[in-house]
């Protein structure tokens, strides 16, 4: 038995001069007995993969259309600031639009439409502090922006999946829809009309007197909107005069200082349970609505306050249900002022 000869050792199973004791077939160089792959525990990790330079490429496409997308905004923003068309349906409609369009021509996004929204976000953040505009104005604004933005989007994502121009179809949907709407829109002048139960002769004495304002009550006040705090003046005679003082605009400017605002009003006509205020000056709304009359009529028992006021702000089909429905809370809050 001891005499029979060793059998010899199978060439591929010997180990190479590089591998350590133990190791496994010179087939597996890397594999380590209890292992349980070449990636497992007794091999070092490897370099990560190799970057994708078509990624790459698309990152910064995608970054240098964002960026040109803001440059045509503001560049458009100062062109119809100083043609002084920012209260035209131009301002809000066509900024957006010239962004979202801008994305569209200039980058190469998986989602067209992500990349518009990210774009008009980061657009509104920047028009506070670098462009001076206040928070009432960018929450009012935002929506159409968003909306605008939206629709361009879908429709550029949607044209562009299957391989048509993604640039025809929103420029064609966006004529439509925006000649539609005007003509649809509402009449700019309009009045607003808030009944309120209280007693006459007391109503009387307060419109007579010097107006004593309280805070608002209304959420959509409190957003933002300028309150009245002092008051001069009294009489209701045909002549007599009321200015009132407002909290001060705060734009978000970088540095920007307060603007004081007021608004001076005169008796217009006068007869018994009745009194019309007429708007001589207004440095609080004008940059927001043209407000022309404040009408009381009180008796058997209740309060009527109308304020009558001229739509400035385009689109009309956005801005006119937006702007009724503020004078509407305005006006119930000086019916409460005067009922108390």
């Amino acid at each position: 038995m001891s005499d029979l000869p060793e059998p010899a050792p199978d060439p591929e199973r010997m180990p190479g001069p590089g591998d350590a004791p133990g190791s496994g077939s010179a087939a597996d160089p890397g594999h380590v007995p209890g292992s349980g792959s070449a990636t497992g525990p007794g091999r070092a990790p490897g370099p990560g993969p190799v970057p994708d330079a078509r990624r790459e490429r698309g990152a910064r496409r995608t970054l240098a259309g964002l960026l040109l997308a803001l440059f045509a905004g503001l560049l458009l923003y100062r062109v119809l600031h100083a043609g002084h068309l920012e209260q035209t349906a131009l301002f809000y409609v066509g900024l957006p639009a010239v962004i979202a369009i801008t994305v569209v021509l200039a980058s190469r996004p998986r989602s067209v439409t992500g990349m518009i929204m990210a774009t008009i976000t980061v657009g509104l953040a920047l028009a506070g502090p670098l462009l001076g505009e206040g928070i009432v104005c960018l929450v009012f604004a935002a929506p159409l922006f968003y909306l605008v933005g939206l629709l361009i989007g879908l429709v550029a994502d949607y044209f562009r999946g299957r391989g048509a121009n993604a640039l025809a179809a929103p420029l064609v949907l966006l004529a439509l829809v925006g000649g539609a709407a005007e003509v649809a829109a509402p009449p700019r002048d309009n009045e607003v009309t808030v009944v309120r139960a209280a007693a006459g002769p007391e109503v009387e004495k307060a419109l007579a007197a010097v107006p004593r304002f309280g805070p608002f009550e209304s959420a959509f006040l409190k957003a933002g909107f300028p309150r009245p705090v002092l008051a001069s003046g009294t009489g209701l005679d045909v002549g007599a005069l009321r200015e009132i003082t407002f909290t001060p605009r705060r734009s978000l400017g970088i540095g920007a200082l307060p603007e004081a605002r007021s608004v001076t009003l005169v008796v217009k006509e006068r007869s018994p349970g009745h009194v019309t205020f007429s708007v001589v000056n207004d440095t609080t709304l004008a940059r927001w609505l043209e407000l022309r009359e404040a009408e009381f009529s009180w008796g058997d028992g209740s309060l009527g306050v109308t304020l009558r006021y001229r739509r400035t702000f385009d689109p009309g089909w956005y801005f006119g249900p937006l702007q009724r429905y503020a004078v509407g809370q305005a006006a119930d809050y000086l019916a409460g002022t005067f009922a108390r």
